[in-house]
């Protein structure tokens, strides 16, 4: 028994929610997992049940507490990390949503997002928030929210409504909707905050039609955003860090000097290479933004964002029914010698980075007779490294070159996985030991801001690395490999 405190992450995802235990070092003591449901009422609209969200969250926040209590060991804050873009708004006077969120993969905004560039506002928006014009941001779902459920709009501007992403609506609800405030990195994925200046901008807020009176005020990642009300969790406990998910990952990795880079593979991809305290504009539709705000200090990161990676295994899985679980197709993809020709391109909900077309949909190339559950599976795994790759050919084009890339999330415990990826990139592929970086980054920011440490990058020497995948291709391979990728992209792109 030890009475050492312990720090709390909650790390809600895109389909589940988790509540996770740290002591002070990052190390993980409990953990608990809610899974709740996508809702696809149309075609490339991808919606959540906000109650659904709230539930998961408060269910396993509540087991790990008890966790805790049995080991007799006080939790001295919580650090809240979360799926970034997607959009609530919802009663300042209940805290009830008005609509189901609108999830950051959802495309119901494509044509809005269409009609803004025709008119030559991208680079407008672009120059300001480092985003591009796209679905994917929570700007035009704020605008479509207000314009489609009955008198929101009219609400909104009388200051009756307000607008967060995940972090935002949980901090709300946890603090009994005493806190209505965000964090600089959530904040940068909104199409409404200047990352330069730091603050809400004024005329992004006109151009996209959204309110000033919605919005949350915004704070460091390690700062006082409120403390839980004994109502909600029979306790109170300061939240004392947030940062989306992406962001947290980067923290979690250790990537705090320049040029560091980390890819997550979750629901999707996101890579991240920090830049420092320079906020470098990308030539290639990648995205500039906020890594962390610490102490009024930004540090800026190019990211470079894929929509589908381990949604394909999940469709698999659930849709197409052709696996039992994501565990098996590590031994699928190495039970052929490849696909056969077979080439899948995942754009379930368009493509991201480097193409941002939100229209195209996914397809799959070279199908024959022979092509069965083994091909289709490797082909699978196979596009999440292509799409990578891409990534790291507009990287280069940005002049960051990856050196060694950091990789986390559900994905990357397949082996056969992160040695096609460090093949394809022609670079050393770095895996942690503890895979959750995500929950574990946010747990240094409460670190931080409670004294435990006097700088983020202390938290670096505390982390593990448990295998590193070495380039072993031939070079022709390879090279036939993404010739037939750039291929079969090229067909999707010019059929749309």
């Amino acid at each position: 028994m030890t009475d050492e405190p312990l720090i709390l992450s909650i790390d809600q995802g895109t389909t589940s929610s988790r509540a996770i235990l740290f002591d002070t070092r990052g190390r993980v003591v409990a953990a608990a997992q809610q899974s709740f449901p996508l809702y696809q009422p149309q075609s490339g609209w991808v919606e959540q049940d906000p109650e659904e969200i709230w539930d998961s969250v408060v269910k396993v926040v509540r087991e790990v507490l008890a966790e805790a209590d049995t080991l007799n060991r006080p939790v001295m804050g919580i650090g809240i990390t979360n799926q970034r873009e997607t959009t609530l708004v919802w009663e300042r006077k209940t805290g009830k949503a008005i609509h189901n969120a609108i999830v950051w993969q959802d495309r119901r905004t494509a044509g809005a997002c269409h009609e803004l560039a025709a008119r030559g506002e991208e680079e407008t928006v672009r120059a300001k928030t480092g985003l591009l014009l796209d679905p994917y941001f929570s700007a035009t779902k704020v605008a479509w929210l207000l314009d489609n459920v009955d008198g929101a709009r009219a609400r909104a501007e009388a200051g009756e409504l307000a607008f967060g992403t995940i972090d935002s609506f949980l901090i709300w609800r946890l603090t009994g909707g005493e806190r209505h405030v965000t964090d600089a990195t959530n904040a940068s994925r909104t199409n409404l905050f200047n990352i330069h200046t730091q603050a809400w901008d004024e005329a992004l807020l006109d151009l996209f039609n959204v309110p000033a009176a919605l919005l949350p005020d915004v704070f460091d990642c390690a700062a006082d955003f409120g403390t839980t009300a004994v109502s909600i969790l029979d306790t109170e406990l300061p939240i004392l860090g947030v940062a989306g998910d992406q962001q947290a990952a980067t923290i979690g990795q250790g990537c705090f000097a320049p040029g560091d880079c980390k890819s997550t593979y979750g629901t999707g991809c996101f890579v991240m290479a920090n830049t420092g305290t320079e906020a470098v504009a990308s030539r290639h539709r990648l995205l500039t933004t906020v890594a962390y705000r610490l102490k009024g200090v930004v540090h800026y990161a190019i990211e470079g964002s894929i929509f589908n990676a381990g949604s394909v295994v999940q469709w698999l899985r659930d849709d197409v029914q052709i696996i039992d679980s994501a565990e098996q197709t590590e031994a699928l993809a190495k039970s052929v010698s490849d696909t056969g020709g077979v080439y899948l391109v995942p754009a379930f909900t368009g493509l991201g980075a480097p193409h941002w077309n939100p229209d195209v949909r996914g397809a799959v190339f070279g199908l024959t007779r022979a092509s069965g559950k083994a091909q289709l599976v490797r082909a699978a795994l196979e596009s999440v490294c292509y799409q990578t790759r891409d990534l790291q050919e507009a990287y280069a084009g940005d002049g960051i070159a990856f050196t060694r890339l950091r990789v986390d999330g559900g994905m990357a415990v397949n082996n056969w996985l992160c040695q096609f990826l460090a093949d394809m990139l022609e670079v050393e592929v770095e895996r942690p030991v503890h895979f959750e970086t995500t929950a574990q980054g946010v747990s240094f920011l409460v670190a931080l801001q409670a004294g435990l440490i006097e700088s983020i990058e202390v938290a670096a020497a505390w982390r593990e690395v448990d295998r590193v995948f070495k380039p072993q291709m031939d070079a022709k391979v390879r090279k036939a490999h993404l010739a037939g990728w750039e291929q079969a992209v090229g067909q999707l792109l010019a059929g749309a």
